[in-house]
């Protein structure tokens, strides 16, 4: 484990990147600002270090980023309809941040905050957010803990846990930016993709879904035997030209188990990467959005350069009782797993 200073924030605070490695010489850096994942470097066909994540170069990059890159997202990550719902008999109003709906909870992120480093060994850190009640709208105070875990075999491994002390929802994400073939190296509709469902939540214009559960069978959806995200990324259908391309959730068949449920590989590097979770959903982003983003290296990312694999609850789940549930009981455990598995 090296820890060094990553740069100071507006009030002055003063954030650090921890990197991790594994003996085949695979690095992870994360930094306490946001619990972010800046970078992970993963040898290639030829033995090379290759940097698979799209990132900044210092904490006021991450402060001042409009894309949440690498950002662990909560309390509720994705988007809540009319940005209000229900719980217990009361409404609880949230901020209006995207199209009069709720994103990633809103303008007041986990991911623009600086955690707390509550433990480091030398395969792994767990760092600790408190999240008082109404925290972002949201009822009861938790201690939210991300974890991130390199293992030997390749393997990152993230875990969220927090134990709230009032019925409220929890929807924890990480919102990496992927890009395999290295993180400057342009588009990705060329990456082989494979995802293990049969149907994806339909939404309306606005990414908020309709409630119907949709076959992929013979749409630009249909994943499960794999193939490059070009071949349906454009296609005249109207999910795509809502999303403007791939920006949907998956309903994946692991049953509530953890069991991999999507690869991906880049055409050019060789690496192969495997995405394993527990949770219902994914949501599967192609960087539609990204437009000239500052990024590492004094890059500037553009649209369709990376794609994301955000395993979670269902989009706007609080709205659909057949959505499996985001609400998390007092005193009962919040707890999840996502790894991402690399090889040749």
């Amino acid at each position: 484990m090296e820890k060094k200073e990553f740069g100071r924030i507006k009030d002055g605070s003063m954030a650090y990147l921890y990197t991790l490695r594994n003996k085949n010489g695979m690095c992870a850096a994360v930094t306490d600002f946001g619990a972010a994942l800046v970078s992970l470097w993963v040898p290639n066909e030829k033995g090379e270090k290759i940097d698979v994540v799209l990132g900044y170069d210092d904490a006021a990059g991450y402060e001042a980023g409009e894309a949440a890159l690498g950002a662990c997202v909560g309390r509720n990550a994705n988007r809540i309809g009319g940005a209000v719902f229900e719980l217990n008999g009361i409404t609880y109003k949230l901020e209006d941040n995207d199209n009069g709906n709720n994103l990633h909870s809103g303008s007041q992120y986990y991911h623009k905050r600086i955690w707390t480093v509550e433990e480091v060994k030398d395969d792994r850190i767990v760092f600790l957010l408190r999240s008082p009640d109404n925290d972002q709208g949201y009822p009861g105070s938790l201690a939210m803990r991300a974890s991130y875990m390199l293992g030997e075999e390749n393997t990152l491994r993230l875990t969220y846990e927090a134990v709230p002390d009032k019925d409220t929802i929890i929807n924890m994400t990480n919102h990496s930016y992927f890009n395999l073939n290295g993180h400057g190296s342009g588009s990705i509709v060329n990456h082989f993709m494979k995802i293990d469902a049969d149907y994806y939540t339909k939404a309306d214009a606005k990414s908020i879904p309709t409630g119907e559960i949709a076959e992929v069978e013979g749409t630009p959806m249909d994943f499960r035997d794999g193939q490059q995200i070009r071949e349906g990324i454009d296609a005249d259908y109207e999910a795509i030209k809502f999303g403007g391309g791939y920006d949907h959730n998956w309903v994946l068949k692991n049953n509530g188990k953890f069991a991999k449920v999507a690869e991906a590989a880049g055409d050019k590097s060789g690496i192969r990467m495997e995405v394993w979770t527990d949770m219902p959903g994914m949501q599967v982003y192609t960087a539609n959005f990204l437009d000239h983003e500052p990024g590492k290296g004094g890059l500037h990312y553009q649209r369709r350069w990376a794609v994301c694999f955000e395993t979670q609850y269902f989009p706007d789940a609080i709205h659909h009782e057949h959505f499996p549930g985001p609400v998390c009981r007092a005193g009962k455990t919040y707890k999840t797993a996502t790894e991402y598995r690399f090889s040749l």
